[in-house]
């Protein structure tokens, strides 16, 4: 059953003023995991089914690659390089954040890891291009976005035009030509960014979507510290209680909300909003998020059980990892090598659970992913 079918039929609506807030459910329930049950935990405390195993690829404040990895690892992607991949991940620490990239073999090992972006301000989460580049995103008032060379070629660019508010992720919409963007904030909105340019984010127009839905300019996409905030320039803007994870697929953008403990769905093709998740299952913490071709979505938790649960398009829901003894932590950046059989991901704050997150810990899980 293909994503938008399921959707469509259970949790799509064209709304109209408060009729957004009264959509159907869409009926996600718990169930078996296409992949079986999990195990115990193996010897780095990850939970698993049978088939799958699990490394650490880095940890916060050891080398990797001759390069001293981050605190507080959060959004990530991967990115085909030659016989090999690069995966990059975020820094969620204030001032100094930025972003770093690991780069591997054909067969899986480490060849050399580097910084990609410096000098930034908690860079949470964000989102790769369609032209390989990542977009990393500041989680900060009047936040900004940096465009980032996964490859370490070239300096990053700032992106201003793409708004400064709270940032969180960001997802390209090729079909449509857009970049959709979320707000972590309790009142934040769903923007998306259209490029003057497809594949030039240096301008373009700056809209958030609105009771209808339909999508409105914001009239200053960079306002001061005293002046009116993007998320309150249009009144009939739509919010959504800490705007989190985004990934587009099929037509489709999702993301999610961590107050509404909402899998939020914009069809971009209808023009309806919907959800996938309505928060009455297991599912807790809701984070990031992203996706597979076969329309499998894999959300991961801030806290919670500590795991990645798939959503399937059937409206299945199961754990797919676990995390033992991490329970003040957060699971972040999962992403999937270009082939599909290797999942990327961090535990923020590890075993530790410090909010600087110092006992950042980044996993690699290899099995018979569908894709």
């Amino acid at each position: 059953m293909q994503r938008r079918t399921f959707l469509a039929g259970l949790g799509a609506v064209a709304f109209s003023g408060a009729m957004w807030q009264e959509a159907a459910l869409a009926s996600t329930r718990a169930g078996a995991s296409p992949y079986g049950p999990l195990g115990a935990p193996d010897a780095n405390g990850v939970a698993l089914p049978a088939g799958f195993r699990s490394r650490v690829v880095a940890r916060t404040g050891q080398l990797v690659g001759g390069t001293l990895w981050h605190p507080a690892p959060d959004g990530g992607a991967c990115f085909a390089d030659g016989t090999g991949w690069i995966y990059v991940s975020n820094s969620e620490i204030p001032l100094a954040g930025g972003a770093s990239a690991i780069k591997f073999r054909a067969d899986g090992s480490v060849d050399r890891a580097y910084r990609i972006l410096s000098g930034t301000n908690l860079n949470c989460a964000g989102g790769r291009t369609p032209w390989n580049t990542w977009l990393s995103c500041e989680e900060i008032f009047r936040g900004k976005v940096y465009e980032t060379d996964p490859f370490g070629n070239r300096a990053a660019v700032q992106r201003p035009a793409m708004g400064k508010f709270k940032h969180e992720a960001a997802a390209c919409d090729p079909d449509h030509r857009v970049v959709y963007l979320t707000e972590d904030e309790g009142d934040g909105c769903f923007y998306r960014f259209i490029p003057t340019t497809w594949g030039d984010l240096s301008s373009g127009r700056l809209e958030v979507l609105c009771e209808g839905p339909v999508w409105r300019p914001v009239p200053d996409a960079t306002p001061g510290v005293f002046q009116t905030q993007t998320r309150h320039q249009v009144s009939s803007a739509l919010h959504f209680d800490g705007g989190e994870g985004c990934h587009y697929g099929g037509g489709i953008c999702y993301f999610t909300a961590k107050g509404d403990r909402k899998v939020w769905a914009y069809d971009a093709n209808r023009n309806t909003l919907g959800f996938v998740y309505d928060g009455g299952g297991s599912l807790d913490g809701i984070d990031n998020i992203t996706g597979v071709s076969s329309g499998d979505l894999y959300v991961a938790e801030d806290g919670g059980n500590m795991e990645i649960n798939i959503i399937t398009p059937d409206g299945i829901i199961a754990p797919v990892i676990r995390l033992d003894g991490q329970s003040q932590s957060e699971i972040t950046g999962p992403a999937f090598s270009p082939d599909g059989s290797r999942l990327y991901f961090s535990s923020q704050r590890g075993t530790s659970g410090e909010r600087a997150g110092t006992g950042g810990i980044t996993y690699e899980v290899t099995g018979p992913f569908r894709h």
